[in-house]
């Protein structure tokens, strides 16, 4: 199990107004949280001051991650790929961009994300949840879970932890959000909207030891 950060420049790509979505006074946090937490219209299309403000596809922002995914982890065409928490297709339709004999498909909680998924992969996109993921054993050869996992509580983070060692053959990875210090950890809790499983470095890794899953992982700090 390795640290590989393949997302830190998208994400530090993007100035967040922490107080400013605590104390916005159309959309409290609270009022946000419950909003965000249905997975629907608000959270990704909504106003900013909920979650994404427009979660709008754009073509080559998520190409980098893509290359560097199919590069680090040798894959080739044919093989198949799990997005666990795929949201609307689109690092899958990059992927396939990239690689198009790629067999992908992904997995989320939200049928509104599903019903405006990217054209390219809408048809392989499946709604569920992390803790049951309805493949067999060894199914693919490249699982992966982008900024998902934490929104679990952590009886459910044990069981999507587990599903994932079991569907992927060999090549998993997953990024979550966490904390090396008290100013990240205020600032993600400020941010935040969806987030269940609050833990530092130290913590995910014993997740990762306590449920078997050996693939690699990075996380996204708040700073």
């Amino acid at each position: 199990m390795a640290y590989i950060d393949f997302l830190s420049p998208l994400h530090k790509a993007t100035t967040r107004d922490y107080l400013g979505r605590v104390n916005a006074p159309e959309y409290p946090k609270a009022k946000a949280a419950a909003l965000a937490k249905q997975w629907g219209f608000d959270y990704w299309d909504g106003d900013r001051r909920i979650c994404y403000g427009g979660y709008r596809y754009m073509p080559g922002r998520w190409e980098p991650v893509a290359s560097a995914m199919i590069a680090h982890y040798g894959l080739r065409p044919g093989d198949k790929i799990l997005d666990i928490g795929c949201g609307k297709g689109f690092q899958l339709a990059e992927l396939k961009k990239v690689m198009p004999e790629l067999e992908v498909y992904g997995l989320d909680i939200s049928d509104y994300a599903l019903s405006n998924a990217h054209e390219s992969v809408a048809a392989n996109l499946r709604q569920g949840s992390a803790v049951s993921l309805p493949w067999p054993d060894n199914y693919f050869d490249f699982v992966f879970s982008i900024t998902t996992l934490h929104n679990l509580m952590c009886h459910e983070l044990d069981k999507a932890l587990r599903e994932m060692e079991r569907v992927g053959k060999k090549n998993k990875y997953l990024c979550v959000e966490s904390y090396r210090n008290e100013e990240e950890k205020a600032n993600l809790l400020y941010w935040q909207v969806t987030c269940e499983s609050f833990y530092t470095p130290e913590e995910w890794n014993w997740w990762f030891e306590h449920t078997g899953y050996s693939g690699d992982h990075s996380f996204i700090y708040f700073e």
